[in-house]
């Protein structure tokens, strides 16, 4: 496409994934932004998400964090009807379900696909039309596999979605994890003759060396599948923005200033010292995208750790939001991080809470909400009680803190009455210990400077913030990086026929266990 498709209302493509973590949210991204850059009026959409990572939108819905991260690569509001389905996970078996955008109940995993599920097809339908009538084209992301053949008949996120609305299939494969061929081809002979229908082809992700190597194999697959590939994307570090999964943050391990330099550009301060954040990684951490931005702020190393001991040389602490507040303040206990919290209180070594990380920091929990624990003690760093109300705070609060303009969102049943203590963003202050329940907070490019000197001057450290680090700024270069992918290394002509046009008419279908 050179100059720009023509306008073709209604057009559509589902980016489906071999595996959870194949690339489908960032490639969904580089879709969008690629997309609005030659002109099209393009949104994301997934119908049901599951992440512990969540975002409030203008109208006070929660939706996926992700799907507000594409919005924002389409240059677009994000809204309700982008995610009108998320599941914010409180155990291994049982989830929030978050219905257009306000949570409707916990429902186990077999409650869910019994038939809960089936039923939000129609919503799921519904939003997908809006968007498709507001829309030149909408990119909508798939979840895990469209071959778990064990959840189709209640599947309403890929091929139920791909059915219901005749969209175009388009399925990633992360070539750096190994098995890429096998994967693209049992994933289409595992789906029914009209699934297969749908599917057009392929697109290899994360791919390192020498693409004339690969080609062979690309051949031999459209031989095997009569699909094509429309592109090959190369790896590149620091593309994994806003990440869905809360569960598997030991696979996240540490953010370092030099990983965050290569992504950015931007150098470490000369002559300074580096500043060390350590983040307790809690159980059901949840919105642990609030220290991308201290991460993206040079010479700042952000950790997320589990054991007492890693604590010690830390400049900064920071206890992250959680599904599971209670169940975060019994871990702390239990690996001896409460105590180490405390001694840091009483050494005047900054620590801050966010969300539920402010409400452990607490003196007193009552919860018969989202644990039933009923009344609990708190950590009793900060002079707060907090107790759960059923209905959930959705907000998109601003203020100012340390003498800048903050702005942030709010997530959480827990509400939090400070009887003391300097106040700080709804929260408050004692010390060196801080708490509040805004996200988002750190993104606001004055206040994280301002902080970040405060806890540099109480932790000793010659650290100075950069004067011209823009979150925001740095944001969007990662988001042209990923439309810069899609450009220059996908087929974009075949990618606007499928997403302007469907799939193309007679794919052959691929019987299960079909000799090859």
């Amino acid at each position: 496409m050179s100059a720009g498709p023509s306008r073709a209302p209604g057009g559509g493509l589902l980016v489906a994934g071999t595996t959870s973590d194949a690339g489908k949210s960032v490639v969904t991204a580089g879709i969008c932004r690629w997309l609005v850059r030659r002109g099209v009026k393009v949104a994301p959409f997934k119908a049901q998400n599951m992440s512990l990572n969540s975002f409030v939108t203008r109208e006070g819905a929660e939706i996926g964090r992700a799907q507000a991260m594409q919005a924002q690569a389409a240059r677009v509001e994000p809204s309700v009807l982008m995610n009108p389905v998320l599941l914010k996970p409180g155990s291994d078996r049982s989830s929030q379900v978050v219905l257009m955008g306000k949570p409707v109940g916990e429902l186990s995993a077999r409650g869910y696909h019994g038939g809960r599920q089936e039923a939000l097809l129609g919503t799921v339908l519904d939003c997908l039309a809006e968007l498709r009538g507001t829309y030149d084209a909408v990119i909508c992301e798939g979840a895990g596999s469209p071959a778990e053949i064990n959840l189709r008949r209640t599947d309403i996120v890929n091929m139920g979605i791909a059915r219901g609305a005749r969209l175009p299939v388009l399925v990633v494969g992360d070539i750096d994890r190994g098995g890429v061929f096998a994967s693209f081809f049992g994933t289409v002979a595992l789906l029914s003759r009209e699934d297969q229908e749908l599917v057009a082809g392929f697109l290899v992700n994360k791919f390192r060396g020498d693409v004339s190597l690969l080609e062979p194999g690309i051949d031999m697959l459209h031989g095997l599948t009569g699909r094509r590939t429309y592109g090959i994307l190369p790896f590149r570090h620091g593309l994994g923005i806003d990440e869905e999964d809360g569960l598997a943050m030991s696979s996240r391990g540490s953010i370092r200033a030099s990983e965050v330099s290569e992504v950015s550009g931007v150098s470490s301060p000369v002559g300074e010292d580096i500043l060390r954040v350590a983040v307790c990684a809690v159980p059901l951490m949840s919105n642990f995208t609030d220290l991308d931005a201290l991460a993206a702020e040079p010479g700042v190393v952000v950790r997320f750790v589990d054991r007492a001991e890693e604590l010690a040389d830390a400049d900064l602490v920071v206890v992250p939001g959680t599904r599971g507040t209670v169940r975060a303040l019994e871990w702390l206990r239990r690996r001896g991080l409460a105590d180490a919290l405390a001694r840091r209180a009483a050494e005047g070594r900054p620590v801050l809470g966010i969300c539920g990380g402010f409400q452990l920091l607490g003196a007193h929990i009552e919860d018969e909400v989202e644990s039933g624990a009923g009344a609990v003690d708190g950590l009793g760093l900060l002079p707060v009680r907090v107790r759960f109300a059923r209905e959930k705070t959705l907000a998109r609060p601003v203020g100012e803190a340390l003498g800048e303009r903050v702005e942030g969102y709010e997530i959480h049943h827990g509400v939090a009455r400070v009887t003391g203590g300097e106040p700080f963003l709804d929260g408050c202050r004692v010390g060196e210990v801080w708490g509040t329940h805004w996200h988002g907070s750190l993104e606001s490019d004055g206040f994280r400077r301002a902080f970040l000197r405060e806890v540099a001057a109480a932790a000793g450290r010659r650290f100075v913030p950069a004067p011209d680090t823009s979150f925001a700024g740095l944001r969007e270069e990662q988001l042209d990086r990923l439309g810069d992918l899609i450009e220059e290394h996908a087929d974009t002509d075949a990618l606007w026929r499928l997403i302007e046009s469907g799939a193309p008419a007679g794919l052959p279908f691929i019987p299960p266990g079909a000799p090859v």
